[in-house]
């Protein structure tokens, strides 16, 4: 049986220098290594069997290039810097602040760091142990510490100076490792600030976590004069030809840079227009699809499980099969039995029981399906909704949770019009109110009418009473007929 190795080589702040990626593919290539898969923390993976495990390393080692094989002991430094000006664009977080921190790092943090733009939600803020996010506070950060392998977040008492990061994090990671069952935050901000000092600002306002909105982040975007260029895979693996293809591309059409994302993805800034037709023609020549649809790219999955992988797959099909929507939520897949929620990022989470005998087939397994608080994956707090499904039922009961989660979201925010934003109430109590004119809505498609106005495409003149409609009236938009239309209580008017 051949036996495989796993070569990881960590993606600081998730940025490959073209001509690095380049060097790496063509030594992948002359080792007959034939595919490379990115992870959740923005590093790059390569399988290689013992036939060529020890040659590939050979390599690595003249190429200068630090990595790991089948070991993890040192964990990448996860960014938002991917997302820099094609999905938001930061007050103060730029790119050169993202590359001074990275730059300031002359050691290899042991424990999970991120470092995340506060304003965005394409990338994850807690999923780290050591969670840097930007504050109002130009230069300074509010810090996270999730202790290892417990739920436990503290937040420092100051706003750190970004010169300080690499600093206060070797002090915290070195307090925790020496101190593996500490979970006191406070005793933890004594230990760090009893051995350095540092120049720290008051934390005067609370971390506000943005609503969860997930941009589609695959194929070619415009963004000012420029194109950049998103690419996924269904079953996450690159082909080296693909990548050294694409490395050499960049060299040629002076991109410096390629940006691995946490959903596993690559992505590609700025493509100049006139350079469009050539990237079309790479992604011609090795048949790579770059328009999947979106319900298939707000999943996480676990680094290099293929049964995280056949299990999403699986409930993908079902998802299709009930044409269900998904927008607003993402997915995690939790199979290994040794790896914890804490470092997956998803509002509805489906985690594999472990069988404690062995005796138990793979058809036994069950899973549990949790789902954050308020169904934003970055908050921490998880709450079960089903207990030991088996996986023929998985597909109904997460269609079951989407269903309360899009009932939650039309509660809390009803959308009724562009100018528009009231609650529904009875009839009776908008009568109340003779003077006012009541203004009905479509219940299917909340198309509004107001007597003030009345409906030109269905030839009701202004100041028609909806009471004086005929019963053929139907809606403008979508058809429903005149039964089909509820009163509002207009803006102002108390029942």
């Amino acid at each position: 049986m051949r036996k495989y190795h796993h070569i990881k080589i960590n993606l600081p702040g998730g940025i490959m220098a073209a001509g690095d990626l380049f060097a790496w593919m063509e030594a992948a290539e002359r080792c007959g290594v034939s595919q490379v898969q990115f992870g959740n923390r923005q590093q790059l993976y390569c399988v290689a069997d013992s036939s060529n495990e020890k040659e590939f390393r050979n390599e690595l080692d003249q190429l200068g290039v630090f990595y790991e094989a089948n070991h993890d002991d040192y964990a990448n430094i996860l960014t938002s810097y991917v997302s820099e000006d094609v999905f938001q664009n930061a007050n103060w977080l730029s790119e050169g602040v993202y590359k001074d921190i990275l730059g300031l790092f002359d050691y290899r943090p042991q424990l999970k760091l991120n470092l995340v733009d506060a304003n965005q939600s394409f990338i994850p803020f807690f999923t780290g142990n050591i969670n840097f996010i930007s504050s109002p506070v130009n230069n300074y950060w509010y810090l996270y510490v999730r202790f290892p392998k417990s739920t436990v977040i503290y937040c420092w008492k100051g706003l750190i100076y970004s010169d300080d990061i690499p600093r206060m994090t070797r002090l915290v990671e070195e307090a925790i490792i020496a101190n593996k069952t500490l979970a006191d935050g406070d005793a933890l901000y004594e230990m760090v600030h009893a051995k350095e000092q540092f120049i720290t600002q008051p934390v005067t306002a609370e971390l506000s976590i943005p609503q969860f909105a997930l941009p589609y982040y695959e194929g070619f975007n415009r963004y000012g004069e420029k194109t950049w260029l998103g690419i996924y895979r269904r079953d996450e693996c690159f082909p080296v030809s693909f990548l050294k293809d694409i490395a050499s591309l960049c060299l040629k059409t002076k991109v410096g840079q390629l940006y691995v994302t946490p959903w596993k993805s690559l992505i590609i800034k700025g493509i100049a227009q006139s350079d469009r037709i050539a990237w079309e023609y790479v992604l011609n020549s090795h048949r790579i699809n770059v328009h999947h649809a979106a319900n298939e790219l707000n999943w996480q999955i676990e680094d290099l499980s293929e049964e995280g992988l056949n299990l999403k797959r699986y409930i993908i099909r079902q998802f299709d099969k009930d044409d269900v929507r998904t927008h607003g939520l993402s997915f995690a897949v939790k199979t290994k039995s040794k790896s914890g929620l804490f470092g997956l990022f998803g509002a509805v989470v489906i985690a594999k029981q472990n069988n404690t005998s062995r005796n138990k087939s793979a058809a036994m397994n069950r899973y549990d399906i949790l789902y954050t608080k308020d169904f934003n994956p970055n908050s921490r707090e998880y709450i079960l909704f089903r207990k030991g499904v088996q996986k023929e039922e998985l597909g109904a009961y997460l269609i079951s949770l989407i269903k309360y989660f899009y009932d939650l979201t039309t509660e809390a925010d009803k959308i009724l019009h562009s100018v528009y934003r009231q609650e529904l109430v009875h009839e009776p109590a908008l009568k109340a109110a003779a003077n006012v004119p009541v203004i009905y809505q479509c219940k299917y498609c909340f198309t509004v009418y107001d007597e003030q106005y009345g409906d030109e495409i269905n030839n009701i003149t202004p100041g028609t009473p909806f009471g004086q409609l005929p019963d053929t009236y139907h809606c403008p938009v979508c058809e429903s007929p005149k039964s089909d239309f509820r009163g509002l209580q207009p803006e102002g008017v108390k029942a």
